[in-house]
C-alpha cells in the first residue's frame, strides 16, 4: 500500500475538493483508493467514503496513543493500492507540546514516511507561491514534499508564473485547479454540510473526477506515493489498542441528521469487543430499540432541529424510560438534548429530555474549539473513575443554566492548562461537550 498526505497552509485552501477529485479519478481508473482525515473531524470522512466507496476514518497523533495510531493507519490502508490522508487546518498546525504528538498532519507524514502533496491557493499571488513552497519543503526534518498543486488559478498566464517559480526551486507542479465557485461545497457553522444531506454529491464527484483527469498529473501523483514502514502494528504483529470501552453489549445509537458524529474507529472498536450497534432516529420519533443495555447520543446538529426533537414525544418518553434502568451518554449535541432546554438560533426555547439539569443556547453563541484531556470523576459509560481520555470540543452553543448535576470529568487543554470540571452526571445519565477519541494507555 502506497500513501500520500494532502496538505495546505491553512483551512479553506481547497484540500477536501482536491481529495475528492483525486479519490474519484483514481477510483474511475479502477484503483483501490481510500482516505483518512488527520485530526478530529466527523464530516470530511463521509465525503471521502462517498468518493472512494470505502470507509474513511481519522488518524490523530495527539489524541491516539501510538499503538492505536499505528493500528488505525494499518486499518485505513488495508487492501488499498493508495491511501490519501487529508490534513486538518495547515500541514504543521497542531496543539500539543510533545514532538511527534502535536496532532498535525506533519506528524503523520514524518511518522509513516508519507510524502506531502502541497495544495497552494494562489489567488492574489503568483511567483510568491514559490517562497511558500520553499518554506514548506524545509520547515521540518522528516517531512518531504512530493510536489505542488495550484488552486484557484485565474488564467494560463497566472498558472505559468507560479509554476515556473516553483519549478525553479526544484519542486514539481503536479497540476492546477481553476478558480470556479461551482466546485465549492456548501458549508455551515461546524464545517461542510454533511454528505448525507447533499443530493447533488454524486454528480459533483463525476465532475471532479473529469477535472482531475484534465487538470492534474495523476500518473506523477501516483508515482510520488510511498509505502508505509513495516512497524509491528502496521505489519499485523500487534493487536489494535482499544479506543473507548463499549458502554454496553447492545448499544442503542442515535443516528440521523441531528445526531451523526460518531468516530468510525470508536464504532469499530466496540464491535471488535463484541458489542452490537442498533441505530434509531430521534427525528423520526423512534425510542431506543428494545433489548439494548446502553444508549449513546452522538454530537450533530440538534440546534437545527430543536422544534422537531421537542415534539418527538415517543422518542423522549422512551429515552426517559430507558434511562431508569440503563446508562445513557450524550456527546456535545447529545449532551444538549439531555438537558432541560435548548434555545434555537432565533432564541426560542424548546424543552429537551430533562435527564440532566443544565440548559443550552444556540442563540447566544460562542465558539469553543480545541483538544481536551479528560479525567473521569466517577464510573460511567466512558469508563471507570480516574480514566484518562483525549478528545476535543467544537461547538457554538453555550450553557445558559449550569444545573446542579455532579461533574463528569476534570478537563485540560492540549498543553495541560486546567479548564476545570465539565459535563454532568446524574444517576445512569451522563454527558458533556467533550468528544472522546481515545482512552490513554496507563
Amino acid at each position: 500500500m502506497q500513501g500520500l498526505v494532502v496538505g495546505a497552509p491553512r483551512s479553506g485552501a481547497g484540500k477536501t475538493t482536491l481529495m475528492l477529485a483525486l479519490l474519484a479519478a483514481f477510483r474511475r481508473r479502477g484503483l483501490r483508493v481510500g482516505a483518512a482525515k488527520s485530526g478530529p473531524d466527523y464530516i470530511d470522512p463521509a465525503f471521502h467514503e462517498a468518493a472512494s466507496a470505502r470507509p474513511s476514518g481519522n488518524l490523530d497523533s495527539w489524541a491516539m496513543p501510538p499503538r492505536l495510531l499505528e493500528s488505525r493507519a494499518a486499518a485505513a490502508g488495508q487492501g488499498l493500492d493508495l491511501l490519501l490522508v487529508e490534513s486538518a487546518m495547515g500541514l504543521f498546525d497542531g496543539a500539543g507540546a510533545e514532538p511527534g504528538r502535536q496532532g498535525s498532519a506533519a506528524d503523520l507524514a514524518a511518522r509513516f514516511g508519507l510524502p506531502v502533496l502541497l495544495l497552494l491557493d494562489v489567488s492574489g499571488q503568483s511567483q510568491t507561491a514559490a517562497a511558500l513552497a520553499r518554506g514548506f519543503a524545509t520547515h521540518r526534518d522528516g517531512v518531504r514534499l512530493a510536489g505542488v498543486v495550484l488552486n484557484r488559478v485565474a488564467s494560463p498566464r497566472h498558472r505559468a508564473g507560479a509554476a515556473e517559480a516553483i519549478g525553479a526551486i526544484g519542486l514539481p507542479v503536479l497540476g492546477a485547479l481553476p478558480r470556479d465557485a461551482a466546485l465549492s461545497l456548501p458549508e455551515r457553522h461546524l464545517g461542510l454540510v454533511q454528505a448525507r444531506e447533499q443530493q447533488e454529491l454524486p454528480a459533483l464527484l463525476e465532475r471532479l473526477a473529469t477535472l482531475a483527469e484534465t487538470a492534474l498529473d495523476l500518473d506523477a501523483i501516483l508515482a510520488a506515493a510511498a509505502p508505509l514502514p513495516a512497524t509491528p502494528a502496521l505489519s499485523g504483529g500487534l493487536p489494535g489498542a482499544p479506543a473507548l470501552p463499549p458502554p454496553g453489549q447492545r448499544i442503542a445509537l442515535a443516528d440521523d441528521a441531528a445526531f451523526s458524529f460518531l468516530y468510525p474507529h470508536v464504532a469499530e472498536g466496540w464491535r471488535a469487543a463484541g458489542a452490537t450497534l442498533h441505530p434509531f432516529s430521534p427525528l423520526a420519533d423512534e425510542p431506543p430499540p428494545p433489548g439494548c443495555d446502553a444508549c449513546w447520543l452522538p454530537g450533530g446538529y440538534p440546534e437545527l432541529h430543536a422544534g422537531r426533537l421537542a415534539a418527538a414525544g415517543r422518542f423522549l418518553d422512551g429515552l426517559r424510560r430507558f434511562a431508569e434502568d440503563h446508562p445513557v451518554h450524550g456527546e456535545c449535541g447529545g449532551y444538549m438534548l439531555l438537558g432541560q432546554g435548548l434555545e434555537d438560533a432565533s432564541g426560542q426555547r424548546h424543552a429537551m429530555a430533562g435527564l440532566l439539569s443544565h440548559a443550552t443556547s444556540f442563540a447566544r453563541r460562542r465558539m469553543n474549539l480545541g483538544y481536551r484531556q479528560a479525567v473521569l470523576l466517577a464510573e460511567g459509560p466512558l469508563g471507570r473513575a480516574g480514566t484518562v481520555l483525549r478528545g476535543h470540543e467544537f461547538h457554538y452553543a453555550t450553557v445558559t443554566e449550569a444545573g446542579d448535576d455532579a461533574p463528569l470529568a476534570t478537563l485540560s487543554d492540549a498543553r495541560g492548562q486546567a479548564l476545570g470540571a465539565g459535563g454532568g452526571q446524574r444517576g445512569r445519565v451522563s454527558g458533556s461537550f467533550f468528544h472522546a477519541i481515545a482512552q490513554q494507555e496507563a
